[in-house]
């Protein structure tokens, strides 16, 4: 992987996956950050429809039919 260095143990897990897959490594990569770009743009579309709609009984409609979005990560501050 060029200009990315990682450990020995994450780059065999990596291959292994890969291999498990039946693609090269570069393409398994290349088919993870896709499949994680349209996660995130899932998960974007739902926060978006949750803010149109603010109706609790649909939300909880879209939420049973295709899940809920992961909880948000936030940074504790001090006060």
């Amino acid at each position: 992987m060029a200009g990315i260095e990682i450990d020995d143990t994450t780059a065999d897990a990596l291959q292994a996956l890969a291999d498990a897959a039946g693609l090269p490594l570069d393409a398994y990569l290349a088919q993870v950050a896709e499949e994680k770009r349209r996660e995130r743009a899932l998960d974007e579309g739902a926060e978006i429809f949750r803010q149109v709609t603010g109706a609790p009984e649909t939300v909880a409609a879209f939420d049973a039919e295709y899940g809920a979005p992961a909880p948000a990560r936030t940074a504790s501050r001090a006060a």
